[in-house]
């Protein structure tokens, strides 16, 4: 992966594009996450995908984050599965969106200058 692009990106965040709200709350005790991960696992389990996603931003759970951006990606919302792998520190699933993100707007800014 090139170093610029991820440094590029890294730039936007607080920027609107990756919500610094979106960080774990800081003040949760070891054993209130792991209960809110246990929650936010069974209402994946139950379809309930939006829930977990808010427990799991909340608690900062890098395989819960990872699954909903599985999730979001299944269905094509590569852009919430890029945050979403981000914010779980997944380089290897954020890294290949990254890129298509680079290529697409490389691609925007070619035609727009050949008009």
């Amino acid at each position: 992966m090139n170093s610029k692009i991820v440094d590029d990106f890294r730039r936007l965040e607080g920027t609107g594009f990756l919500k610094s709200s979106d960080l774990p709350v800081q003040d949760l005790s070891a054993e209130q996450k792991a209960a809110l991960n246990r929650k936010g696992n069974a209402f994946f389990n139950q379809g309930e995908i939006e829930t977990a996603r808010r427990i799991f931003i909340t608690t900062g759970y890098s395989d819960g984050l990872s699954r909903v951006g599985d999730h979001y990606a299944e269905q094509g919302r590569e852009l919430d599965a890029f945050k979403l792998y981000w914010l779980a520190h997944n380089k290897r699933k954020a890294e290949p969106i990254l890129e298509k993100m680079a290529a697409l707007i490389t691609t925007i800014m070619d035609t727009t200058q050949e008009v």
